[in-house]
């Protein structure tokens, strides 16, 4: 399945997020010519983060764009846990713009897991994605994000049980140049360093027949 000059929208609540989940699928998507834009809905901004921690993260996030061949980024600053504190129609509004300018046809969105960002990114998208009017997303994936899906709780909580797994064996290293641009991030991280985002890509090729494999649960896909 190769999709070719489709405009495509990847939500990622947080910087990293998006190269987490998607890395290796966000630049085999460049690859094959689509049109892809990456929206960061949060940052680690005040209170709970520095000013000076905030602005690292957003640099290391450019430099994980021009990695991964993303040209189309915008930055909406919410703070980070802080999403929760904004309006669901401001919120719904804020990240509707996007969805109104770049008319996506395939929307990639965070699987509403332990971390109540991620949730709340995945309701509103949700809700901007309805089958509605002349415009609306045909198909919508949800990505895995180490240290946070794999936290959920087994039985009370939904868990990640993906259908969708995309080869990123020919995208992998330019994965891990992305990850590595994250040094705030990723570096101290036990739960998600290279070595674990390489893991986890080696798991799901193994699961299907190849060296690297990102997984998606479908939400919706129309042909």
């Amino acid at each position: 399945m190769i999709f070719t000059k489709q405009n495509i929208l990847v939500v990622a609540p947080h910087p990293d997020d998006e190269t987490l989940g998607a890395g290796g699928t966000i630049n085999k998507f460049v690859k094959y010519k689509n049109n892809v834009s990456v929206l960061f809905v949060s940052a680690h901004l005040p209170p709970l983060y520095s000013s000076k921690g905030g602005a690292i993260t957003i640099q290391e996030s450019k430099k994980a764009m021009k990695e991964l061949g993303v040209k189309s980024y915008s930055y909406l600053n919410i703070p980070a846990t802080k999403i929760n504190e904004i309006e669901i129609y401001k919120l719904n509004q804020m990240i509707g713009e996007y969805f109104s300018i770049i008319k996506p046809s395939i929307v990639l969105i965070p699987f509403p897991d332990r971390h109540i960002d991620h949730k709340l990114v995945f309701e509103s998208c949700m809700v901007l994605s309805r089958p509605v009017g002349k415009f609306y997303p045909k198909i919508i994936l949800c990505y895995e994000t180490l240290s946070e899906t794999n936290w959920n709780a087994p039985g009370i909580e939904p868990s990640f049980t993906p259908e969708l797994f995309i080869d990123i064996t020919d995208t992998m290293i330019k994965k891990r140049k992305a990850l590595k641009c994250y040094k705030s991030q990723i570096n101290k991280n036990t739960s998600r360093n290279i070595e674990a985002c390489n893991s986890l890509a080696n798991f799901r090729g193994s699961q299907n027949n190849c060296k690297y494999a990102e997984a998606f649960k479908v939400v919706r896909m129309i042909f």
